[in-house]
């Protein structure tokens, strides 16, 4: 390079983009327009040699060069130039007159849409995909299309347990892949098999198989399972399986169950890299570690990198009417909230001033009795309320978590020969209940709030769900109503009942629902403002949980206090 200079750069055995030394006044300008360099940090200063960070440091260096041979000068254009082909040859898929290639494969009678095989392409040249696609828009269809391409063989597909064997009799159905399910933890010898069918708690146990395998493609289905990293021994089962794959693909309409920041775990096995080391990615897009400042600019952000890509059912040309939400106040037995004020005061008081070991076990503790006796105080309304709707000739898929509940509601509506679909019953049992129900032997269904994703069938006989209990995270019920509200549901609108009460847990539940759903929405689509439920309030929901029970111990004593003036007053 000719001419006047302001420092070097040069890369580093292939893999590593090092600015080596740099003039002070070139240092504050790359500090302010590449903000993963600590703004204190001196030289050297490193970036990864991918075809984005080649764009910006070919852009950065014709205002300010730096000097570097002939051959890195080379590899950076050559990266550049790679960079904008690659970001043209997006737009064309993605275009709306897209034509897609044939796919060879496919069972007679079914077809690759044109939305799903964008999603392929896209894949294909990104390496790394979260495919966000609305609930119901057969984002497992999308998967298995991808594995038609013999680049793409041998695959290892993870999912959650109670959907490992859909995910081989779909394979079945639509391709003539060869799909083998994994039954245990413990590794053997595998037969051949173009695609082998992981459960999320299996993964762990196999991790010294992966590299035998060679697998080119791993296909996380519901990836939020991974949202805390390789702190689980899931996350780094998943870390061993990615380990040098040339395609990873995520699946999830609702990547993010709880708070924004989770997003940095999920694409960490799906785009290594892309957002950052973790502490690089709190620092510039969270002030408290949790929540995102700007979630539609990270979503923007992750959209324009093509490492994310959703579709909507409008987007496809699925339109259907919307979901019609109805949050309805029910009544509670008041009798079954008192009988654990007592404790649930103490279990608040603990988690405010004792050790810290004593106030994450308190808070735990008062989330878990909590939860539980308000789903039993407000068990045989729900039960009624279902009642109405079965009387009035509509299935009712009702989703609860505790099975004292469910004891409950099975006592109050055993004539209608309810189905389990929970956590407890093996896949057989599961499998048993779902096909009771979509046949008609039984109209209504039992779920539990996280047993449900994925699970592809229930449409065809039912358009009504309950919420009988609620769950923390939004996407848990953006997840249920999707198992209606999907390809095949033969009577829109789909209704969805949320069930709440005055008092115990709700209240809170409510309020916080709001704030998570928020920070999902401006990740997964940008352009809405809509949240799932109303009410938006702080993201600490623990905090809200102890401070309603400190709260109700002094108004109670307050209470107390005024009657007994007032008897006095009296005599």
């Amino acid at each position: 390079m000719t001419g006047r200079t302001f420092g070097k750069i040069e890369l580093v055995q292939g893999l590593w983009w090092v600015i080596t030394a740099c003039e002070p006044h070139v240092i504050i300008r790359l500090k302010q327009l590449f903000p993963r360099i600590e703004k204190t940090a001196p030289p050297p200063y490193r970036f990864p040699d991918d075809l984005a960070h080649a764009a910006d440091l070919d852009w950065f260096l014709t205002r300010y060069p730096l000097s570097m041979s002939d051959a890195d000068r080379a590899h950076l254009s050559d990266g550049r130039l790679k960079f904008e082909l690659q970001i043209a040859e997006m737009e064309r898929i993605l275009a709306p007159d897209y034509t897609p290639p044939a796919y060879a494969g496919l069972r007679p009678g079914f077809v690759v849409r044109n939305y799903r095989s964008q999603a392929i392409e896209v894949l294909k040249r990104s390496k790394g995909l979260l495919l966000g696609d609305d609930v119901g828009l057969g984002k497992t269809y999308t998967a298995y299309a991808h594995l038609l391409d013999s680049v793409a063989l041998p695959a290892g597909i993870v999912c959650q347990g109670h959907v490992q064997r859909q995910w081989a009799e779909v394979c079945t159905k639509f391709t003539t892949l060869n799909a083998y399910t994994i039954p245990g933890t413990r590794p053997y010898s595998l037969p051949p098999a173009d695609a082998y069918i992981w459960r999320y708690s299996q993964i762990a146990g196999w991790s010294d198989a992966y590299e035998l395998l060679k697998l080119k493609t791993v296909i996380f289905d519901e990836p939020q399972e991974l949202r805390t990293g390789t702190a689980s021994s899931k996350g780094n089962g998943a870390r061993r399986m990615v380990d040098g794959v040339e395609f990873i693909l995520g699946l999830s309409a609702t990547p993010i169950y709880n708070y924004g920041t989770e997003i940095w775990n999920v694409m960490q096995f799906i785009r290594p890299g892309l957002l950052g080391s973790h502490y690089e990615f709190l620092r510039e897009w969270s002030d408290d570690w949790k929540t995102i400042k700007d979630p539609k600019a990270l979503g923007a952000f992750l959209r324009d990198s093509h490492a994310f890509l959703r579709r909507t059912k409008k987007d496809v040309g699925q339109e259907v009417p919307p979901v019609n939400k109805v949050v309805e106040p029910i009544g509670h037995d008041e009798k079954a909230i008192r009988s654990i004020d007592d404790l649930a005061h103490h279990l608040a008081v603990r988690a405010t001033s004792g050790s810290f070991i004593e106030r994450g076990q308190a808070t735990r503790e008062l989330d878990m009795r909590v939860r539980q006796q308000t789903g039993v105080a407000k068990a045989p309304y729900v039960a009624d309320f279902v009642r109405l709707l079965l009387e009035s000739g509509e299935p009712v898929l009702l989703f609860g978590w505790h099975r004292d509940v469910y004891e409950i509601w099975n006592e109050r509506l055993a004539d209608f020969k309810p189905v389990m679909y929970t956590g407890s019953e093996s896949t057989a049992h599961k499998e048993r209940s779902k096909r009771a129900f979509i046949d008609g032997a039984s109209d209504l269904m039992f779920m539990s709030l996280r047993a449900g994703a994925g699970v592809d069938g229930l449409q065809t006989r039912c358009s009504t769900v309950v919420i009988g209990e609620l769950d923390w995270s939004p996407g848990v019920h953006h997840q249920n109503i999707g198992r209606l509200d999907r390809e095949g549901q033969l009577n829109y609108p789909v209704n969805a009942f949320f069930l709440i009460t005055e008092d115990g847990s709700d209240p809170p539940m409510v309020e916080v629902l709001g704030l998570k759903a928020s920070q999902a929405l401006g990740i997964v689509d940008p352009s809405k403002v809509d949240v799932e439920l109303v009410h938006v309030g702080d993201p600490d929901h623990m905090r809200k949980l102890v401070e309603r029970y400190l709260t109700k111990r002094t108004r109670k004593k307050l209470e107390e206090g005024g009657q007994q003036a007032l008897a006095l007053g009296a005599a």
